[in-house]
């Protein structure tokens, strides 16, 4: 997935970015339980959402526009969790953040 999905690559590269933030401003373990969940969730959407391409690519010969309405439901899947991950990310390193940079 990771060689041939760039979506996928970046999902990983900013869910690695987000753990070493994590680390750095010391969260707790409940903010840990969440951003796991949290990023699980979104490598999980990107999966199936893959796998819906992949086989809708296998049963459709040409254009069909219900291929198009699965791909594109899938990838709005994949898009809307991830709004909701960068909303909780937000949420849990939002008073960190302003400390580590001296606001509190």
């Amino acid at each position: 997935m990771l060689k041939n999905e760039q979506n996928m690559a970046i999902h990983m590269i900013i869910a690695s970015a987000v753990l070493v933030l994590g680390f750095v401003v010391g969260i707790g373990l409940m903010e840990w339980a969440i951003l796991l969940v949290v990023i699980g969730g979104v490598i999980t959407f990107e999966l199936v959402n893959t796998a819906i391409e992949r086989v809708v690519d296998l049963v459709s010969e040409g254009y069909h526009p219900l291929a198009k309405i699965a791909k594109d439901v899938a990838a709005t899947a994949v898009f809307v969790y991830s709004l909701i991950a960068v909303i909780v990310g937000i949420i849990i390193f939002y008073h960190p953040l302003l400390e580590l940079l001296g606001f509190k």
